[in-house]
């Protein structure tokens, strides 16, 4: 074999290997699009199931208010009303929320925010969660 073939079989499994290396990062790229679009649709699956669960007990739930005389109604609705507008209570319920997804996977950073956590703890979101 001459020297002149070596290197261009060389040349030849150099290119291929560049090609398989693109393949590669593609299918590395589309795997993890994949697990995030898998992890979002699983918490809207959980999401909805708790939304389908309330709807079915929701029936019940106005049948009991119906059967209250109108001042029993108009006091549960001034006691609701009193528990919403407690400012305190829904920061509390965001940090809650934003913690919930950090520990589910997903960055709560503004660089990455939304985007499936691959490497571990990112330092961003933890500075964010010290705040």
């Amino acid at each position: 074999m001459e020297k002149n073939d070596v290197f261009s079989q060389m040349d030849e499994m150099q290119n291929r290997l560049g090609t398989f290396h693109a393949e590669l990062g593609t299918l590395k790229r589309k795997v993890k699009e994949l697990l995030e679009e898998n992890k979002r649709l699983s918490i809207e699956n959980n999401q909805l199931r708790q939304v389908l669960k309330r709807e079915r007990h929701a029936p019940a739930l106005q049948q009991d208010v119906t059967e209250q005389t109108p001042a029993e109604q108009l006091q549960a609705s001034g006691q609701a009303s009193q528990h919403h507008d407690m400012p305190t209570s829904a920061v509390g319920e965001g940090y809650d929320n934003l913690t919930r997804l950090y520990h589910e996977g997903f960055h709560i950073c503004n660089v990455y925010y939304g985007h499936l956590r691959t490497e571990g703890d990112c330092l961003f979101c933890l500075s964010f969660l010290n705040k």
